[in-house]
């Protein structure tokens, strides 16, 4: 734990210094030797395949990193989404989609419903897609499958959200109550974030914060947090509206865990464990 307290807080003086900071650290995360990318178009918006050996390519993980909509890239996550993809014994899709304040919402859900619909009509059926997240990235699996079912897109088999963000008004308790816990976020920081991201958009806005969105008709979903996170009021209570929404939802809260701790697998055992429990979920929901 020690080394992640060490982490680059997200809340350097510009966006450059963010990114560059944030670069710097997870550079030290080197993905296995065995794992092998290969970058790709889905239709405009740059993609990049990850596959662990002897994964199956009829089942893929879209994957959509975190940074508050405005820091991280494919790059910066290969180390983990090599160790998802070789935990759930299938393929990952990440997208490299675009970033604030360059590119305001509704850019990055946009980018990520486009890289779905490109799936699915080139690579494999709806139902073998799981899609998944963490932080930004977690808020982004939720808004891409309202924004998918509101174009009339199939439903994905099943969605992984950890750490998510679903609530870029802040509105939760525990964004006052545990910030004090999580050496990763805080809420000048996340606040910021949002700002960039939302430019003049009601953060309420349920493709933004889908907190706020329509959540009947979603698939399966696994919503892991940690009891340390200043943003537990942002999972909490998606998977409770998820629940009420009749989704098959499972709340999974790891006590004393820090915001997107399976990242730092790494260096924390309770990343790993975390992992292989997420491709536990996948193999099962998706067959």
């Amino acid at each position: 734990m020690a080394a992640i307290r060490a982490a680059p807080r997200l809340d350097a003086p510009t966006v450059d210094d963010l990114r560059a900071n944030w670069n710097a650290f997870t550079a030290s995360f080197k993905p296995a030797a065995d794992i092998v990318f290969s970058a790709e178009i889905a239709d405009t918006v740059p993609v990049e395949w990850t596959d662990a050996p002897d994964v199956r390519h009829d089942r893929v993980i879209l994957y959509f990193h975190g940074g508050g909509y405005s820091i991280g890239s494919v790059a910066s996550y290969r180390s983990f989404v090599g160790r998802l993809s070789r935990a759930a014994g299938m393929r990952a899709l990440s997208v490299e989609y675009r970033l604030a304040p360059e590119h305001p919402f509704p850019a990055a859900v946009e980018d990520c419903v486009a890289a779905y619909r490109w799936l699915i009509e080139n690579y494999v059926a709806a139902e073998h897609v799981v899609l998944a997240g963490d932080s930004a990235g977690g808020g982004l699996a939720f808004a891409t499958a309202a924004l998918a079912r509101e174009q009339g897109l199939p439903c994905a088999g099943a969605i992984v959200a950890i750490s998510p963000s679903t609530d870029l008004a802040r509105e939760g308790a525990s964004v006052r109550e545990r910030a004090h816990l999580d050496p990763i976020v805080n809420l000048e920081a996340t606040t910021a974030h949002a700002a960039r991201y939302l430019g003049q958009t009601d953060p309420k806005t349920p493709l933004a914060s889908p907190l706020y969105a329509d959540l009947h008709g979603l698939p399966p979903t696994l919503v892991m947090v940690g009891t340390s996170e200043m943003l537990f009021d942002d999972a909490a209570g998606i998977a409770d509206k998820a629940e009420r929404a009749g989704v098959d939802v499972e709340l999974d809260v790891w006590e004393d865990m820090i915001h997107i701790w399976p990242f730092f697998a790494d260096v924390l055992p309770e990343g790993v464990e975390a992992i292989e429990k997420i491709g536990r979920f996948m193999q099962a929901k998706l067959g």
